[in-house]
């Protein structure tokens, strides 16, 4: 069977479980071929710990959820070191982070301190504690949620912490036939009957996929299209005074990476060879909607991330 294949295989039977968030299980695809991570934004009761559980059923992987709340300590995140009485010696005991597929769930509800534990395993796929540097598995995806709803005992997420996501998704309610299918499901009147059965897509499929991804072709013209947008909320006075004064400050160059490899993947998952301008554009809000920082004028307006990435859209030319 080929890579393509499997890859769809898995796909269908993450719809098959997850129900209603389509968008989500795309993305979670996506952060799975290009090697990124997840920041995940949504009510309450909307699959997103079942959507990542269900795909490490799918794949060889072993996955951990981790609750943040206000006491959580960065050990608990990381591991601590442990003193052996009968060796007299410190022995490493790992934490969590030390698996394939990790749930930060709530991960606004930590201090900065906690949430900071994370960045070097995100950025640098590895820990350290002490004098030592332990390597975190090869296959490493982090998906975090936070609540768009309750701000009270919240603290945000410092601008290092975002940037070290891929993308930042949001997902909405469901509408009313998906509901009612989950529904039915929840008494058990609709079963799974669809799943491919024994699927099972090993890590080092996972790695060739990663490898195909990459062999996607991108012309000259599309990949400086991509550029001049992350360029764009850099310097937004190039395009006009009306956006200038929208914008504190713009996106790093992982923007551009991660457009890159997203654009890639999904073209890829769409079984094609090349990528598209719509590739670009399906992606780069999830990737640029957490790296604008807005000026207080825009706020003022009420304005959103996704607004000023319309506009940005509407003024870079189109190859």
């Amino acid at each position: 069977m080929s890579l393509y294949n499997k890859i769809q295989d898995l796909k269908k039977n993450l719809e098959q479980s997850v129900f209603g968030q389509p968008i989500l299980i795309e993305r979670l695809l996506l952060a799975l071929l290009a090697d990124g991570h997840l920041l995940v934004e949504g009510a309450p009761g909307l699959a997103k710990t079942r959507s990542i559980k269900m795909l490490s059923q799918f794949i060889e992987a072993d996955f951990h959820r981790i609750q943040f709340t206000p006491d959580l300590m960065p050990a608990d995140i990381t591991g601590t070191e442990i003193y052996d009485q009968n060796k007299a010696e410190f022995n490493f005991q790992k934490g969590p982070v030390f698996h394939n597929l990790i749930l930060a769930d709530e991960i606004n509800r930590a201090s900065a301190k906690v949430q900071s534990a994370l960045l070097e395993a995100m950025a640098e796929g590895q820990v350290t504690v002490g004098k030592k540097t332990y390597e975190l598995p090869e296959l490493f995806l982090v998906m975090a949620t936070q609540n768009p709803i309750e701000q009270e005992g919240t603290f945000n997420l410092p601008e290092a912490q975002l940037d070290r996501f891929m993308m930042h998704v949001k997902i909405d309610y469901p509408s009313f036939a998906t509901e009612k299918q989950i529904v039915h499901l929840s008494r058990q009147e609709q079963t799974q009957k669809h799943l491919v059965k024994n699927i099972l897509l090993s890590q080092t499929n996972i790695f060739e996929m990663r490898k195909e991804v990459l062999k996607v072709h991108m012309d000259q013209a599309l990949e400086d299209y991509m550029i001049q947008i992350v360029i764009a909320t850099r310097n937004p006075q190039k395009y006009g005074e009306d956006l200038e004064q929208l914008i504190e400050y713009g996106a790093s160059p992982r923007a551009s990476i991660y457009i890159d490899r997203c654009s890639r993947a999904l073209a890829w998952l769409n079984n094609r060879d090349f990528v598209t301008p719509s590739d670009i554009q399906n992606v780069v809000y999830d990737i640029l909607r957490h790296r604008i920082g807005l000026s207080f004028y825009a706020e003022s307006k009420g304005l959103k991330a996704d607004s000023i990435i319309d506009r940005i859209l509407t003024l870079v030319m189109q190859p």
